[in-house]
């Protein structure tokens, strides 16, 4: 080995303690930076511990009317708002659905942050892949962030079954991928796809999976479009087959081979060091208002209140709530359950009911009777979708 000049030698102790000092502020700036971090990670707004010293649930809680805070944005001030969901738009009378902000037991959910919420998203992608429902909570993310964006630094495309947003000065994008079943199926056009006689292929998801390479954070729902009162009809061959090879299954069956599906790809595909995956659960409908004590022929049609009883379950089926559970746990990698189903429950209020855009004429019989056509799955934005997007950044910022 060449030895050391003695010129070399010289100014090892002067770079020496230039590198030291240099080491020094590194640490120190790295020691207030993560004090600030770390206190933010440990507000009450995910895993605050009760009186009882209990760690707090979230997703338990109670709607407390927040007129002071809520909504989160205006209609009219996100243009990315499809008209099936703008209620003011379509003639809703009044506002009341905007205001409710939910209150976990034993803590609060932080306010969502837009600023923060981008800098966590620099140089990634966000992805949420389901139904429309899964649609609508993406549509409210977009709004709740593009308000900080200057018009000429964003962007939103779609082609065929991807939707993407993107805030170009941070090269981020938030995605929707259109699969309600998540595997593939005969639903699968973003644009045609009410087919009444709905067949699936439980085993097959690479038609699909091959948009959610990449992604760094991933949202997956998948449940309305399985519940069609009646056995599931899953194709062993492929659609481009005779059509021959079907046979029926039991729903809860034919979704739990769907949901482990989904589950080996992600263990497959997704690294746990560096990407995050949710999975929104059962967003419920409210098409009998018998079952909260309302009229016997009546659903979320004039409905302007939620459902106070707090032990309230409604519609949502707890077989395929108990299917979900069972498969995210045998997990090898995290999934983590964004639980929105018991607190959507309450907000009857909540759905689009009659005020949206019709696709198809009303007759006079459906004027007559609004209750006819009221839509009492899909939901109002703003509202309650800018709640499960709280919960999904209460998330994000968890440790």
């Amino acid at each position: 080995m060449k030895p050391l000049s003695s010129s070399t030698q010289r100014r090892r102790p002067f770079s020496s303690y230039y590198y030291f000092i240099t080491l020094a502020f590194i640490t120190f700036v790295a020691i207030i930076y993560w004090k600030d971090f770390a206190s933010f990670l440990q507000s009450p707004a995910r895993s605050s511990p009760t009186e009882k010293g209990e760690e707090c649930d979230i997703f338990e809680g109670r709607w407390v009317y927040d007129e002071d805070n809520r909504p989160l944005y205006e209609e009219e001030e996100c243009p990315y708002i499809q008209p099936q969901l703008t209620c003011q738009a379509h003639g809703r009378p009044e506002t009341g659905y905007q205001r409710w902000r939910w209150q976990p037991h034993g803590c609060s959910l932080p306010r969502f942050n837009a600023s923060q919420m981008l800098e966590m998203l620099r140089g990634k992608r966000m992805m949420f892949v389901g139904d429309s429902l899964n649609r609508g909570q993406y549509v409210s993310m977009v709004c709740l962030l593009h308000r900080i964006i200057p018009e000429s630094a964003k962007s939103l495309e779609t082609v065929d079954s991807l939707t993407v947003f993107r805030a170009k000065d941070y090269n981020a994008s938030i995605e929707f991928y259109w699969a309600p079943f998540l595997v593939e199926s005969n639903s699968d056009n973003a644009v045609v796809h009410r087919i009444t006689d709905r067949i699936v292929r439980a085993r097959s998801i690479n038609k699909h999976a091959q948009y959610w390479k990449g992604a760094d954070i991933l949202v997956f729902n998948t449940y309305l479009w399985w519940m069609t009162g009646s056995k599931m009809k899953i194709l062993k061959g492929s659609f481009g087959g005779d059509m021959k090879d079907i046979i029926e299954m039991e729903t809860e069956d034919a979704y739990r081979l769907a949901l482990r599906r989904m589950v080996k790809w992600v263990e497959k595909n997704m690294d746990p060091q560096n990407t995050r995956v949710f999975f929104a659960s059962m967003s419920p409908a409210h098409a009998s208002s018998k079952e909260w004590g309302g009229e016997p022929d009546g659903n979320c049609y004039n409905e302007t209140t939620p459902i106070q009883d707090p032990t309230y379950w409604g519609s949502a089926s707890k077989s395929m709530m108990q299917v979900l559970k069972e498969v995210l746990s045998k997990s090898r990698v995290p999934i983590s359950l964004l639980n929105i189903t018991q607190l959507s429950e309450y907000r009857k209020d909540a759905h689009t009911s009659i005020y949206k855009k019709q696709w198809t004429p009303l007759t006079p019989e459906q004027i007559a009777n609004p209750k006819s056509y009221a839509d009492c799955t899909h939901w109002c934005l703003p509202g309650l979708q800018d709640t499960w997007n709280e919960l999904l950044y209460a998330n994000l910022f968890s440790p």
